[in-house]
């Protein structure tokens, strides 16, 4: 009988534990132990064979998004990536899209299906590494026309506030 209420109570523990981290982190916002600090630079391939250089957007305001095929929140955010590569892109946006898939495989027909209008590349554990760890999709980074990190939004976050902080920062010359 003990056996069971100890795993009763575990288990509305982590029941508990869980929501809480989620509802934390669907209201999170920007985080701010990021903020101001360089972006780190990277060189990867992206899904069409050319080169992925962080520095190359370096003037630009850039939307840095870690996510994921199998991840319901990326899907949902996605689509509102696209336009905001379609409405801004003249103003200095630039989307970039990191998949933390394990294989290119799924990301090509993905990147297809939601007509994907920025570079994707494949990321790795040392890329997410040198963002901070990257523990749970999806993750967006803000980075300023000076190449520094101006907001990090954890989880599923509003649109709205998303796009705020790209107005924002697109308003700063």
């Amino acid at each position: 009988m003990k056996k069971i209420i100890l795993i009763v109570v575990a288990i509305i523990l982590a029941i508990v534990l869980y929501e809480a981290a989620r509802h934390r982190t669907a209201q999170a916002g920007p985080v701010s132990a990021t903020n101001h600090s360089l972006a780190p630079d990277f060189s990867l391939t992206d899904l069409n064979g050319q080169p992925l250089d962080l520095s190359t957007y370096r003037g630009k305001v850039v939307l840095l998004d870690f996510w994921a095929t199998w991840c319901t929140p990326c899907r949902a955010e996605i689509p509102h990536f696209v336009e905001f590569q379609n409405n801004y892109r003249d103003h200095g946006l630039q989307v970039v899209g990191i998949s933390m898939d394990d294989d290119l495989k799924p990301v090509g027909p993905f990147y297809k299906e939601y007509k994907m209008n920025y570079p994707v590349a494949l990321g790795n554990d040392k890329l997410a590494q040198v963002y901070g760890g990257i523990l749970g999709l999806p993750v967006t980074f803000l980075i300023g026309r000076d190449g520094h990190i101006q907001a990090k939004y954890v989880g599923a976050v509003d649109i709205s506030t998303i796009e705020q902080g790209v107005k924002s920062l697109l308003q700063a010359k």
